[in-house]
């Protein structure tokens, strides 16, 4: 509901005068945990959001469950049940803004670092993303690699299987918002 309503108001933001406002087309969210013992990974193709090009602002978020990979369906349930808690925390999502001044609607590639609130497990933190963007007349085009600190987000590993998840996972982004649409009179 929470997330709902930040996409409303988002929304309700963008609809001032002279936006460009851009949907998600494509997307591939991946994350992998490399701990002693064993390599973890998974990823969506669900992430879904939208970037105001004018204001410089966004907001996205990846259903915690649309994540597949994994080395067998019972670690995707513990993830699911037991680390990220789905059924509490269904999303992971991130908002917050371009820091750059620069027109993302110009064709070139920009590196840039997106400013926001990421929130996962229920817990949100305030990031810097540094992300490549390619701005084509098909698109826009972002990626990029960060990571997340388990802890960060209140995600407990029990001393167990510690050397089996990495108390630190790598996450790599690339995304595809659509072209510029002219609204329809």
């Amino acid at each position: 509901m929470r997330t709902l309503l930040l996409v409303l108001s988002l929304l309700r933001t963008f609809l001032s005068v002279g936006q460009d406002l851009r949907s998600i087309e494509r997307s591939e969210v991946t994350f992998v945990s490399e701990a002693s013992m064993e390599r973890i990974s998974a990823a969506s193709i669900q992430c879904s959001g939208v970037i105001d090009l004018v204001q410089r602002t966004f907001a996205l978020q990846v259903p915690v469950r649309s994540f597949q990979g994994f080395n067998s369906p019972l670690q995707r349930e513990h993830f699911n049940e037991n680390y990220l808690e789905s059924g509490k925390y269904p999303n992971i999502t991130f908002k917050g803004r371009v820091i750059e001044s620069l027109d993302l609607s110009k064709p070139g590639t920009y590196r840039v670092r997106a400013k926001g609130e990421l929130s996962v497990h229920g817990v949100m933190r305030e990031r810097i993303i540094e992300c490549t963007c390619v701005v084509t007349e098909d698109g826009i085009r972002v990626t990029s690699v960060f990571s997340v600190t388990l802890s960060d987000h209140a995600i407990r590993v029990p001393r167990v299987v510690q050397t089996k998840v990495a108390s630190v996972v790598n996450v790599k982004v690339d995304i595809r918002f659509g072209p510029h649409r002219s609204a329809k009179r």
